[in-house]
């Protein structure tokens, strides 16, 4: 407990008489200083027990004592001692009242006591106060690092919450809580969400103190990683500031949970490591070998059905090659997925592969199901309006993201190939995100906006457009509708307002001049996605 004014009242070497502000004894004092300024202000900190003997005071006179006590008040004093038998006999009673109206505790100090030994007996028990703060300290440093090494978060946060008389909680990368202590403590804890998330843009490592969810809740936060953006975030909630001892027992939380994050992430690492290998078995065809080389470090995933997502960004990420995931919108997405994931219990493999990311995760899972509300989220901000533009130039770093249908390991080869397709589409579409079933259902005339199927179209094309341009016919039209009827000639002559044997002469026309026979289906098809492929400008 700190030294108060009551601990040196009833101190039985000092002989110190309370003859005012008896309220405020239980304040605590940080220091104890003589001075016979008649203004001590300037060099007051706030906290201390000023000592004085009046010699350059007036202490006689009440205007004068209520001037003086009314500013050491405001400076932060929290006692006067008066030694009597010096100056004055007794305390002057204009000093008494003063001290009596502004609430300031007053000690009579006798001649017998002099002031260095008030000093000494604060400053011993000011240093006994400090070592009994640190002897708390490393002993819950002790007990914190003893649950850390005894296995999850669950227990270290348990310890720090009792240590510090409050609540403590921890955040994935993404925001999200992972534990709190006590239990009760998890609702508080979501709802500063959005403060750990601005804490994450700072550089590792930030802190702030925010107003909790509680009006009685003073609540910490720390960012928890070595790297330029930090992988988790520890909130401590308490009632009032932290003591020295629970400042201890803080700092130890935050140095023991970034070992762990970082030993994590190593461990993540390594994990990677092997979730490539396996990705390359499984696109090898050597679904056997695979498993035999995850063993049970993706549990059943390769058993059960899974999709492939693939995703893309207009660069390399960097960021990624640092060994920081969260650096570009590549990391991002791992982030979600990964935390997801996490949160579910599912085991989920992550791939960073060059300029893309791989996951393979379980069918109608939390990490697919993060995959799409994440790209739902950015196609928001993306698309307002609903108006979507391929993303040929676009920001570099927008992420596109293609998906699989559910297969098994036999058939991975084949997902891999399905979400890469997907993406192309995505890319094409100006979205953000493409699934595989979503192509099969849709047409195919959005997949022709591309530059090398256009300029396919109007180099097969041209020789048509520049024979109607000289005012000799209309072939294009007329290949247009011959090819909708699928080649009824009465029904695309009516369609075009003439007579069937002058459709059967435009259309011989249009074999002399492309060299093509259009009894050929294959020069069908062609003409006609040619068609359909310029006919959307």
């Amino acid at each position: 407990m700190p030294l108060t004014l009551a601990s040196l009242a009833h101190h039985s070497a000092l002989k110190l008489t309370v003859r005012a502000g008896e309220d405020g004894l239980d304040v605590p004092v940080r220091w104890a200083h003589a001075s016979e300024l008649a203004d001590p202000v300037p060099y007051m900190e706030g906290g201390e027990l000023l000592l004085i003997t009046a010699l350059k005071l007036d202490a006689e006179d009440a205007a004068a004592m209520r001037r003086y006590v009314k500013r050491l008040v405001e400076a932060g004093v929290v006692g006067l001692g008066f030694a009597v038998g010096v100056h004055y006999e007794d305390i002057p009673g204009a000093l008494v009242e003063a001290a009596r109206e502004e609430g300031l505790p007053l000690l009579e100090v006798p001649r017998r006591t002099p002031f260095l030994a008030i000093s000494k007996a604060v400053s011993a028990a000011v240093a006994a106060d400090q070592y009994r703060a640190v002897t708390a300290g490393f002993a819950a440093q002790r007990e914190l690092t003893r649950q850390a090494l005894a296995g999850g978060p669950e227990g270290l946060l348990a310890a720090l919450a009792a240590q510090v008389d409050g609540w403590a909680a921890l955040y994935d990368a993404s925001g999200a809580v992972v534990a709190t202590a006590p239990e009760w403590a998890v609702r508080r804890a979501a709802r500063l969400t959005a403060d750990v998330r601005r804490l994450r843009e700072r550089a590792a490592p930030a802190s702030s103190v925010v107003a909790g969810p509680q009006d009685d809740d003073r609540v910490e936060l720390h960012s928890l990683g070595t790297g330029r953006r930090p992988r988790a975030a520890l909130a401590v909630g308490t009632a009032a500031a932290l003591g020295t001892a629970a400042r201890y027992a803080v700092h130890s939380a935050v140095a023991l949970l970034t070992l762990t994050t970082e030993r994590s992430r190593s461990l993540h690492a390594a994990e990677q490591r092997i979730g490539a290998a396996v990705l390359r078995m499984l696109l090898a065809g050597e679904p056997d070998h695979a498993r035999a080389v995850a063993g049970h470090l993706y549990g059943g995933l390769l058993d059960a059905p899974f999709r492939i997502v693939v995703a893309e960004t207009g660069t390399a990420p960097a960021a990624r090659a640092q060994g920081e995931p969260n650096g570009d919108a590549l990391g991002a997405l791992e982030e979600a997925v990964e935390s997801a994931a996490a949160r579910s219990g599912e085991a989920v493999l992550v791939v960073p592969d060059g300029e893309r990311l791989v996951v393979l995760a379980a069918d109608g899972g939390a990490a697919v199901a993060a995959c799409r509300d994440h790209a739902a989220a950015l196609e928001a901000v993306r698309g307002a309006g609903g108006v979507h533009e391929p993303l040929v130039g676009a920001d570099e770093d927008e992420l596109v993201v293609g998906l699989s249908a559910p297969v098994g390991p036999i058939a991975a080869s084949a997902a891999y190939k399905q979400a890469g397709q997907a993406l192309s589409v995505a890319r094409r579409r100006g979205r953000v995100l493409v699934e595989h079933e979503q192509m099969a259902a849709g047409s195919v005339v959005p997949l022709l906006a591309d530059d090398a199927v256009r300029a396919f179209a109007d180099g097969l094309l041209r020789p048509l457009n520049e024979h109607d341009a000289t005012g000799r016919g209309d072939l294009v039209a007329s290949l247009r509708a011959w090819l909708s009827r699928h080649g009824q000639w009465d029904a695309a002559a009516a369609d075009l307002g003439v007579h069937r044997h002058t459709l059967r002469y435009r259309m011989r026309r249009v074999e002399e001049i492309l060299g093509r026979s259009l009894d050929d289906p294959d020069v069908r098809m062609e003409l006609w996605l040619a068609l359909k492929a310029t006919s959307s400008d």
